[in-house]
């Protein structure tokens, strides 16, 4: 069995929370305090549950991390939405770069939890 790092819908996950951390840090204050630390913890926990889920031994234990990591996921993209909408992140090439990012994780994350029978 590979590595949980190896796989390239955890990798997708680590990229967007690591571009999402690197980001914050250009908000103002009143973004990093509302949106700022919520998208953190929503992006962090779409690797994270992943991660334990991949360390579960039975599949239904699997799967319900994997799913607690896709609902990781909508969060992050709901906020992301806000995030555009009010400005905070509005250069073209930066939503870009999120849009290949969520375009590419969220079919995904969904046949990695489809393929998880139980």
């Amino acid at each position: 069995m590979k590595e949980i790092y190896k796989l390239d819908i955890y990798c997708l996950a680590e990229e967007l929370s690591d571009l999402i951390w690197y980001d914050f840090d250009t908000w103002s204050v009143k973004a990093q305090k509302t949106i700022g630390y919520q998208i953190i913890r929503s992006s962090d926990s779409i690797a994270a549950n992943l991660a334990e889920g991949y360390g579960r031994f039975t599949a239904p234990d699997r799967k319900k991390f994997y799913l607690y990591s896709r609902g990781s996921f909508e969060e992050t993209k709901a906020w992301l939405r806000k995030a555009i909408r009010r400005k905070i992140i509005s250069s073209n090439s930066k939503i870009e770069q999120y849009q290949k990012i969520i375009n590419e994780l969220g079919p995904k994350l969904n046949a990695f939890i489809n393929k998880t029978k139980i």
